[in-house]
């Protein structure tokens, strides 16, 4: 216990190098009182705002989601992070995460709440002045005013920098007179605020404003039809020389892109937690059906097929809370040690969540596409009423599948975190190479039999590290072959990124799991540890396929065999029953008819 109470703070992405311990994780069942009474009163807020109005929502009855958006502002759901010194509630980073969390079950009103409370709100938090926060938090914090984002214009998406809009200063040297387009902003119909990103005169970088409704020289396109969240705010924002107080430039000029960048980190994690609670909506609902609905004389939820259905979905579920909040309490500690450290607290919040960006990344894509997952099999447990829009899937399905685009593409953020960890160990912060090196010579070496450690996971544990040597193995000579041009293989770091999240997010149920053991006993911590060994059997299939397509993609001759050799040494199958696992984690749910992790 000690030696691990004394070890090193973990670093961002340090997990795919370092062993970590059930004690240095955070797990959901930790929860305090006071956290645990904000996610009962999103869940009061949901019953009785959200659910009674989702088709007024969806319809977009005028004035009704901004309506709800200020019922949560009185309740204090909109000023969580906010700190109390503007009026908010000042909690801690996990308890965001857990209201993401819970709303997350919202569709519509969890875009226009995480476009106010997070990309709306956050750049004025950590980036403005004292007297712009004494100015605006108070009103956004209470929902007073809402707030949306404007970076995206049609020619510039996932190239934020190659924006068009330009920021050009009055004669009197009082305003900047802000032109341009902007796409997708999200609450745009009802913002009162919009934090706005132009280049000034001939900039090469964004500079980020603080640009008011009122302010003049703004008009709006129709709403966006979209797929999905029907109900939330969606349009085209145009500034005809809107002009901006010079005081009203949010931190320095040409550091927007910073902003971005940071507030889009917060922006992903989030938005992994958020589809936690999205998916176990659809799971309850699918688990209700599944036991209400008769074929053959009996319910559907008897039938193998259903239950190994139901089961994958709470797995992935649950494997998606573990890594979820475990990496949020990372930031949480992160902050709490420059805090002490001398660091201000928004400041402190920025640089934590950039010092795990990877995880962000990660939390990200996974998230998002568990949640797919979970609306695509309830769609199909639901059968033919699934296709209606008179059951709850459809509207799910739909609202789903925009959480792999925003806050950038899954694709965009595999490549991005694949190369913030080469980064990270080119600049001599993580020795990932070294490790890499060492497996290499590893696998000159007879593979050891026998002696193995015994204990509870000891056996998974082996897997895991593996794992780890695989993903390594592969990385490391990814980045010998192409140098720094690796950045320019996407194909390459795709399959390096799954590579990498299934060791992250296994590894997260691992430790949940057996922390869960020491808390509960190993009895009632059985299901957890079942639903991890499940994981990770399809971990290890996963991370096979994907280092065997990407050493094909560059490597042959001797190379390619040493390779596929090491491969098949790391992931050799996981030999485990996944079928009675499987049913054991249905009959459960079946039992509670719902989600009952």
């Amino acid at each position: 216990m000690d030696k691990i109470a004394n070890k090193p703070a973990i670093k961002g992405g340090e997990f795919l190098i370092r062993e970590s311990h059930p004690e240095e994780i955070f797990v959901p069942e930790s929860f305090s009182e006071e956290q645990n009474m904000m996610a009962d009163a999103c869940n009061d807020f949901i019953e009785s705002e959200i659910k009674p109005n989702i088709e007024r929502i969806d319809a977009m009855e005028e004035g009704l989601l901004e309506g709800i958006m200020g019922k949560a502002g009185e309740l204090g759901l909109t000023a969580v992070t906010v700190p109390e010194a503007y009026g908010g509630l000042g909690m801690n980073f996990n308890t965001s995460m857990l209201m993401a969390d819970v709303l997350g079950a919202t569709g519509s009103f969890s875009t226009a709440f995480g476009a106010h409370t997070g990309i709306g709100t956050l750049p004025i938090q950590y980036y403005g002045n004292e007297a712009q926060k004494e100015k605006y938090l108070p009103k956004l914090g209470s929902a007073e005013w809402k707030a949306c984002y404007c970076l995206t214009e049609p020619d510039a998406g996932s190239d934020a920098n190659s924006g068009k809009t330009r920021a050009v200063l009055n004669e009197a040297g009082t305003h900047y007179l802000i032109t341009g387009q902007k796409m997708w902003i999200s609450n745009a119909g009802f913002a009162h605020v919009f934090i706005v990103f132009a280049k000034i005169e001939d900039d090469k970088n964004l500079t980020a404003f603080i640009v008011e409704k009122d302010f003049g020289g703004i008009t709006f396109g129709d709403e966006e039809k979209k797929l999905g969240i029907k109900g939330s705010s969606t349009r085209q924002v145009f500034f005809d020389n809107t002009p901006v107080p010079v005081e009203n430039m949010l931190y320095e000029r040409g550091r927007g892109f910073k902003i971005a960048v940071n507030i889009l980190n917060i922006g992903r994690i989030k938005l992994g937690a958020g589809c936690i609670g999205g998916g176990k909506i659809v799971i309850d609902d699918a688990t209700r059906y599944a036991t209400e609905r008769k074929q053959f004389g009996v319910s559907i939820g008897s039938f193998g097929a259903i239950k190994e259905k139901l089961a994958n979905m709470a797995i992935r579920t649950y494997v998606t809370e573990s890594a979820c909040y475990r990496a949020g309490q990372n930031i949480d500690d992160r902050i709490l040690e420059l805090v002490a450290n001398g660091e201000d607290k928004q400041q402190a919040v920025l640089k934590s969540a950039e010092e795990f960006s990877i995880e962000c990344a990660i939390l990200k894509v996974h998230g998002s596409e568990v949640m797919d997952y979970i609306v695509d099999e309830g769609v199909q447990i639901y059968g033919g009423m699934g296709f209606s829009a008179d059951a709850p899937m459809e509207r799910a399905y739909r609202d789903a599948r925009i959480t792999r685009i925003y806050e950038g593409t899954n694709e965009i953020n595999r490549m991005l975190l694949v190369g913030m960890l080469v980064k990270s160990a080119l600049k001599g912060k993580l020795p990932l190479f070294d490790h890499a090196k060492g497996i290499a010579k590893e696998l000159m070496s007879l593979p050891s039999f026998g002696n193995e450690a015994l204990g509870l996971l000891s056996k998974e544990k082996q897997v895991l590290q593996n794992l780890k040597k695989a993903t390594l193995m592969i990385l490391g000579k990814a980045a010998q072959t192409f140098g720094a041009s690796l950045q320019n293989e996407q194909e390459v770091l795709m399959r390096l990124a799954d590579m990498i999240i299934e060791v992250y997010v296994t590894e997260s149920a691992m430790l949940r799991a057996e922390k869960l053991v020491g808390m509960k006993g190993e009895a009632e911590a059985t299901p957890y540890l079942n639903m991890s060994r499940v994981y990770l059997y399809e971990a290890v299939e996963k991370v096979a396929a994907a280092g065997r397509e990407a050493a094909m993609t560059f490597a042959d001759g001797d190379d390619l065999q040493l390779l596929l050799m090491g491969l098949k040494r790391f992931t050799k199958p996981y030999i485990v029953n996944t079928k009675n696992l499987r049913t054991e984690i249905a009959d459960q749910m079946l039992e509670a008819g719902k989600y009952c992790y």
